[in-house]
């Protein structure tokens, strides 16, 4: 159990305001400075500074809330084993892209679960960055995302290595022949919601060509995947997705990849939890387990 002045300590991290603090803690505002100082004191640094009403993190306090941050969630994960030793289960929480989750994980997954019928599975469905604030949160143990992770935060596994293409209906008609990425600017263009690992490598791909999402002549911008590909199937306009997304729709000819001189690209799926947390080894086998999964699935076609 973390000890109360840590907890003091991370509800001021959370408010960066000491009132605040007070309040959620129901503690009294001298108490929460007396929890502070006495933390200061224990690792002999400053904590916090000063900014008028509010409050900023030292170095040195950056160093405790990341470390305590791993420390109160390895703890909840560890109650929550501890809660189901006796009965033989084993609970697991995890976190998938919409993406991986609908077209990337669902095989790998099912002949996992397979071999380990004592396996309890909470899986969350969120784009990257409410997944990466989950993590960090402990709302979920670890996940598995698509798009950029900020460096050094997280432990990290890849999972497989997705093209990621442009695509249209296989009947759709250009105003003009395509040749690169400058050439698709008068499409309406069919994206996902910003915070999702597919929009932010789109994103980042046309910031290298100087170009945003809002140099296409309209942009429809969904939250779903299915609907996506649904519109695309219906020739409402072009997209940028994971070839594994469409797969079967290529293969089907509903829908064409759209060749571009100036864009090829490929990106990882990660599994990725909080760096330094106690059940490292847990995560990174269980990641191993749907890897080898997958590549046997692979095989077998």
């Amino acid at each position: 159990m973390l000890d109360f002045r840590i907890e003091t300590f991370l509800s001021v991290c959370r408010h960066m305001n000491f009132t605040e603090a007070a309040a959620e803690l129901h503690l009294t505002q001298p108490a929460v400075s007396q929890h502070i100082r006495w933390l200061e004191q224990r690792y002999a640094a400053q904590l916090f500074r000063r900014d008028g009403k509010r409050v900023r993190l030292t170095p040195a306090g950056e160093v405790l809330l990341s470390a305590m941050t791993v420390l109160r969630n390895d703890e909840t994960a560890l109650t929550e084993r501890i809660r189901t030793c006796e009965t033989g289960r084993r609970v697991l929480t995890f976190g998938v892209t919409l993406t991986i989750g609908e077209y990337a994980l669902v095989q790998p997954l099912s002949r996992y679960l397979k071999h380990r019928p004592e396996l309890d599975l909470r899986m969350r469905f969120a784009n990257t960055t409410a997944l990466l604030e989950a993590v960090q949160s402990g709302e979920v143990e670890f996940a598995l995302v698509e798009g950029y992770i900020p460096p050094n935060s997280f432990e990290t596994l890849r999972y497989c290595r997705e093209p990621y293409i442009a695509v249209c209906a296989a009947q759709h008609t250009f105003v003009q022949e395509v040749h690169t990425l400058e050439d698709l600017l008068s499409e309406r263009l069919l994206a996902r919601e910003r915070g999702s690992g597919t929009r932010d490598i789109l994103e980042r791909s046309l910031a290298v060509h100087g170009r945003t999402t809002g140099d296409f002549s309209h942009v429809i911008e969904l939250e779903n995947m299915h609907t996506i590909v649904q519109l695309l199937c219906a020739d409402c306009g072009i997209a940028f997705l994971y070839r594994a997304a469409v797969a079967e729709e290529l293969e089907k000819g509903t829908l064409r990849e759209i060749p571009l001189s100036d864009l090829s690209l490929s990106h990882d799926f990660t599994f990725l939890w909080n760096k330094g947390s106690v059940f490292s080894s847990e995560y990174r086998a269980f990641c191993r387990a749907l890897q080898s999964e997958r590549l046997a699935g692979s095989d077998a076609f």
